[in-house]
């Protein structure tokens, strides 16, 4: 997987390429810590490219959800393709996370 950050005013918007999966996840998890664990922090992932989402990469994605609401953040996932939608739905993730 490719992560392409990019900072916007006060928000980092985060650009995925690929697959996160058991492989990927972890190092995305890792790359991310600096970002999800400040006060009031304001994220977006961008999924335009983001081809598949497994189990491993849907416990990264809680964890930031949660941590987003312990830390007042924003955290807001976009252009989700339309199989990885189902995964969420499927899930109930689409009920956790604010997806636009």
């Amino acid at each position: 997987m490719n992560i392409e950050i990019k900072q916007e005013n006060e928000i980092f918007v985060v650009e995925l390429e690929g697959r996160m999966d058991t492989n990927t996840s972890p190092d995305f998890q890792k790359e991310m810590e600096p970002y999800y664990t400040k006060n009031g922090f304001n994220m977006i992932l961008d999924f335009d490219k983001l081809d598949f989402v497994s189990s491993a990469g849907l416990r990264v994605l809680l964890l930031i959800q949660k941590k987003s609401k312990a830390l007042n953040g924003n955290f807001v996932i976009k252009n989700v393709k339309p199989e990885i939608q189902e995964v969420f739905d499927m899930t109930g993730f689409s009920d956790i996370l604010t997806i636009e």
